[in-house]
This record gives C-alpha cells, sequence and structure tokens, in this order.
C-alpha cells in the first residue's frame, strides 16, 4: 500500500470544517476505551490524536478485529468525519469536537508487550526508556522536544542565511590537538599505530575557513569530548558554531543575537530585547561569585571586608590578614528554624568554606547569631547597612580565601534564590576572561583555548596569572550556552601564547604545525562563538536534563542502554588494527557484567 492508500488525511489536522467527508488515517492505537460495546480508539501520530469510534451495530464485521486491538498498534482507518454528540467534546484536544465513525480498519503492524505506557503520566526508570528510546519517542512529551528541536535548528538556518552565512562541514576525523577535554581516539587501519581523533569543535578548521576567504562560516557541529558527565553535558553533543572575518567582539553579538531572537520566537513567541547585557568576568564574579550569573534575581555578593577592617573577631580578622575575603549575601525573608540554619552552615563546609555565619535581623534591628556578641554595634550596623536588611532578613557571611568565598556564596545565592522553571530568560554577555587558569601545582592552561586573542600580549607574558582575553560567553538564567573569542591572527602572537602555556616549539610544530602555517598566508581578523544546542532547547522546552532533547542520548556513564554500547569487538577487528588488549584489560571485558 502506498502513502495514498494508507492515508487520505493528517490525524491532527481534522476539523468541524471536515464533517461528513469519508478519510483514511494511519497512526498508533494510544488508548482503547470500551463502552457496553462501543469502541473508542485514541489514534496518534505525528500531527495529532483523533478519536475513532466502532460501533458494533452499525460494523459488526469489525467486532473481532476491535477487541485485538492493543495499545500501540499501527492501524490504517476509514471512516466519515462526524461531530461529537453534546457533551462529549473534548476542549483540550484540538480535535475535540470531531470523531472518525470507522467502517473499516487495517492492522499495519501489531505491537508486542510494552515494557512501559506510552504516556507522560508513568514514572519510568531512565535506563529502561533509553533501552526502548523508539518507544520513548512516541510519548508526547518526548515528541513535542523533538519537534522543538527541529524548529529550533530550522531557525537557526534560515535566520544565518539571511545574514550572509555559509553552512559548511568541517571533518569528523581530525590530528588529535587536545582543548582541555581528552580526545575520543579513532585507530586507523591503514596506518597502523596512528590514530584519528574526533573533533572537541571545528575551532582550527573554521579559522582555515577565514584563512580561505569564507568570511560568514556556520555549521551544526557533532563534537566529542571524553569528560565525566553532568546534567548538561554528554560526550557527544550539538552546537551551532559560527565565525566571521573582519570581526571583533561586537559583530559577533549582532550576528549572533537575531540568531537567539529567532529561537526564541519559534519556540516561545518570545520577543527578545537586545542588545543583551553585558558584564565583565571580573564583576560576574564579584557580584555573583560565578561567571554564569543567573540576573533574573537579586541577592548579590558584597564584600564586608571594610566592616570588619579592625574588627577583634579572630575567624574574620585571620582571613583579612591573610589577604581573603568576608562578604555575605542577603537571603531576605527564609524563615528557617535553628535546625534550618545549622543545615545552611552544613551546606557551606560541604562546598568547601571553614563555616558559615548566620544572622537574622530582628525587631529593632537588632541581629540574632551565635557570633553577635563578638561584634561591636558599630560592626553590626556595618553588617545590617551593607546588605540592606530588613526586619526578617536572613544574613549569611563566609570569611576565607577570595576564590573560594567567592564560590560558596554564589552557590547558596543559586540554592536559595533561584526562581523554580525557566518562564522568564534573561540573557547575559559575560566579556574579558582570563587568558589562563592555574591547575594542579601552578600549571598554566588555557582559560578558553590557546587560539584565543589576549587584550595585551606584553602584560600576558610579564602577568599570565592576571592577564585578560578577548573571550566571552553567552549566558541564560544561570546556564552557559556557549563562549566564544577573537582569535590570534597572527603567527608571531601565537606562538608567545605556547611559549607561556610551556608548549616547546617542537611540540607546538608536532601539535599544531599545520595550522601555523596557514596563518602566514594574510590571516584576517577574525572571531566566533559556539551556541550549546542541547543546553538552550533543553531551557527553552524547561528539561532539568539535556538528554530529554536528544533523540539518542547516553547514560550518565557514557553507556548506551539501546545499542548495549560501547562493547567489546572481535578479535580479527583489533588485528586489522595492530591493537591488541592488555591481559589485565582481556580479562576485566570477560568478567565484566553489562553496564547499566
Amino acid at each position: 500500500m502506498d502513502e495514498a492508500t494508507l492515508r487520505t488525511a493528517r490525524a491532527g489536522h481534522l476539523g468541524s470544517g471536515d464533517i461528513g467527508t469519508e478519510v483514511r488515517v494511519a497512526g498508533w492505537v494510544a488508548t482503547r476505551r470500551d463502552h457496553g460495546g462501543v469502541l473508542f480508539v485514541d489514534l496518534r501520530e505525528a500531527s495529532g490524536v483523533v478519536q475513532v469510534v466502532i460501533n458494533p451495530e452499525e460494523q459488526p464485521d469489525l467486532v473481532d478485529l476491535s477487541h485485538a486491538l492493543r495499545d500501540e498498534f499501527c492501524i490504517s482507518v476509514l471512516g466519515s468525519v462526524r461531530e461529537r454528540p453534546e457533551g462529549t467534546v473534548n476542549p483540550d484536544l484540538a480535535t475535540g469536537e470531531i470523531e472518525i465513525s470507522a467502517t473499516e480498519i487495517t492492522v499495519l503492524s501489531p505491537a508486542a508487550p510494552l515494557p512501559f505506557q506510552i504516556d507522560d503520566r508513568s514514572d519510568v526508570d531512565e535506563v529502561r526508556r533509553l533501552e526502548y528510546r523508539y518507544l520513548d519517542l512516541r510519548r508526547p512529551r518526548m515528541a513535542a522536544n523533538l519537534l522543538a528541536r527541529s524548529r529550533a535548528v530550522g531557525a537557526m538556518r534560515s535566520t544565518l542565511a539571511d545574514e550572509g552565512f555559509l553552512e559548511i562541514e568541517t571533518p569528523t576525523l581530525v590530528k588529535s590537538t587536545p582543548e582541555g577535554a581528552r580526545d575520543f581516539l579513532v585507530p586507523s587501519r591503514l596506518r597502523q599505530g596512528s590514530f584519528y581523533a574526533l573533533p572537541q569543535s571545528p575551532q582550527l578548521f573554521k579559522q582555515l575557513l577565514m584563512i580561505g576567504g569564507v568570511e560568514r562560516y556556520y555549521q551544526i557541529a557533532r563534537c566529542y569530548r571524553d569528560e565525566d558527565f553532568r546534567s548538561d553535558r554528554q560526550v557527544e553533543f550539538t552546537q551551532l558554531d559560527i565565525e566571521g572575518a573582519f570581526w571583533g567582539q561586537d559583530q559577533v553579538f549582532d550576528a549572533l543575537e537575531p540568531v537567539i531572537g529567532a529561537v526564541a520566537k519559534a519556540l516561545r513567541d518570545l520577543d527578545l530585547g537586545t542588545p543583551f547585557p553585558r558584564m565583565t568576568y571580573a564583576d560576574a564574579m564579584a557580584r555573583y561569585g560565578t561567571d554564569k550569573p543567573d540576573i533574573r534575581f537579586g541577592m548579590e555578593l558584597v564584600d564586608l571586608s571594610e566592616v570588619f577592617a579592625a574588627t577583634g573577631f579572630k575567624a574574620f580578622s585571620g582571613v583579612l590578614q591573610g589577604d581573603g575575603l568576608v562578604a555575605g549575601i542577603n537571603g531576605g525573608g527564609l524563615g528557617l528554624s535553628r535546625a534550618g540554619l545549622d543545615g545552611l552552615v552544613d551546606r557551606a563546609q560541604a562546598l568547601g568554606a571553614k563555616g558559615l555565619v548566620w544572622m537574622v535581623v530582628e525587631d529593632g534591628g537588632t541581629l540574632r547569631s551565635p557570633v553577635a556578641k563578638f561584634l561591636s554595634e558599630a560592626e553590626q550596623a556595618g553588617i545590617t547597612e551593607r546588605l540592606s536588611a530588613e526586619v526578617g532578613d536572613t544574613l549569611l557571611i563566609v570569611a576565607d580565601s577570595v576564590a573560594l568565598t567567592r564560590a560558596v556564596l554564589g552557590a547558596l545565592r543559586n540554592e536559595l534564590g533561584q526562581p523554580e522553571g525557566h518562564d522568564e530568560l534573561r540573557f547575559l554577555w559575560v566579556t574579558d576572561f582570563p587568558v589562563f587558569e592555574l591547575v594542579g601545582e601552578g600549571r598554566l592552561v588555557s582559560a578558553h583555548h590557546p587560539f584565543t586573542a589576549p587584550v595585551d600580549v606584553v602584560e600576558m607574558e610579564e602577568r599570565p596569572e592576571t592577564a585578560v582575553s578577548r573571550a566571552y560567553d553567552l549566558v541564560l538564567n544561570g546556564t552557559e550556552l556557549g563562549s566564544g573569542s577573537e582569535r590570534i591572527h597572527d603567527p608571531e602572537t601565537q606562538a608567545r601564547v605556547f611559549k607561556v602555556l610551556g608548549i616547546s616549539d617542537e611540540e607546538a610544530e608536532s601539535r599544531f604545525g599545520w595550522f601555523m602555517r596557514g596563518l602566514q598566508y594574510g590571516t584576517p581578523p577574525h572571531a566566533g562563538f559556539a551556541v550549546g544546542i542541547d543546553r538552550f532547547i533543553a531551557i527553552l522546552q524547561n528539561e532539568p536534563n539535556i538528554r530529554e532533547v536528544i533523540p539518542f542520548p547516553k547514560t550518565q556513564t557514557g553507556f548506551d542502554p539501546l545499542t548495549r554500547s560501547p562493547g567489546p569487538v572481535d578479535d580479527p577487528q583489533l588485528e586489522e588494527l595492530g591493537i591488541d588488549l592488555r591481559p589485565g584489560v582481556r580479562a576485566a571485558l570477560e568478567d565484566e557484567e553489562t553496564p547499566e
């Protein structure tokens, strides 16, 4: 049967204008209800749901077949569209005013007993859902997420095409050039002992496109990073990647904001105000304790060091003498019991702080706190004034190193103040990130990537710990949507960055020589950005986890319950690649249970 035979109308598109017509629809049995012999079937397909009525008095030849129907049978139905009887209209259904009186039913494909119900009411274990992802995708919530993803990507493509961008694919098998996370390596059969890597991003290739005269590039890019999972991270993910020649930061923002706005319009029917606000990295850390602040609410961090400059309270004075920071937030009227307040102390300690001072503002402006007796009246008045405290407010103070104090208060701020849901969208550009960050035993690594332009090359060489780059992030409701930067476009600056990072000339040639040679041929100034599509759509769809908007994701451990991967391969395949497993690895593979 061809499609014209299988169906002549889409179930979800039928309405009162179709009453009296004969149609053939096809889809899945979503529900089946027997009301005194009359069978009602909700038939579901991608366009929506329509009610089918099977009356044994009108169609006795359908009785046996109708009783054999089960949930998720794939069927085709021929029948007449008619108005629903008075009192049976379903206002919650787009087709709720009509129904189809069946005259013929064909089972296109039966369904085995279901591992779980195909609806949004059932609470199903996630591993089970991923094992049967093809069934999970039939659920209304997941179908809506897939539709939203398609609309979002479509809005991105059409907007960028209107702005004169070229869509260009870059290679998937590339040279290993670690950018912070581990590479996924792919062994070569023809060059045994050599490996490709899956790209962590199209970074170097899009820069080569700028050298090649492509002035506006974009790509819906698949990226791969062998790193630990979080709710907003997968080993493979999708990003919108853009780059422009003769661009600086402002040109990136001007190009990207309409794209973001088009997606918000397509998925939320919102008209975003532009330009988006901007904030430097230094301000974000000082005011919010994070480089991805949620600006939907206040509760900003306040530096209280001046208040305690001459304090006799040793817990604070000792920190300040060691160039630390005393800061606080006004949590508002939390109304917590003593046990609840002590729970905040435990939480601060779990975040790494030595402790937390809580204070509750009482009538007359007095402060109730275990440490109030150690603070002078002037210090208590200074706390109240600096934190704009009112009666009933709960004040939280941390004293520690600058970084730790900000991190702890920033985390508490999010936990206490972040609004539920994502109905309000607040975008923010965070700019002027550090060039480098310290890891381990004081080793310098790129805060963004080693191809990010520093603001001042001399400062970068003389004071690398405090040097500022031309990098920027886009933040939405406290989530980093993506990052970008102005790129280094001359070989000398690039070589000087490598030197500060401790990358020798030999290592630079081995890892990046092919790219460095390209910079020698009239490279234009250029800049770009990458938006995490999975994160963006998850927020717009009110999903707490990006796995809900990815068609076929992995679990938190990187395992795919659907295909049972990763898994071992046959010895002949390994021999072709020149790979031999260590005895311990082989034994572990033979002994281990299938991961979940």
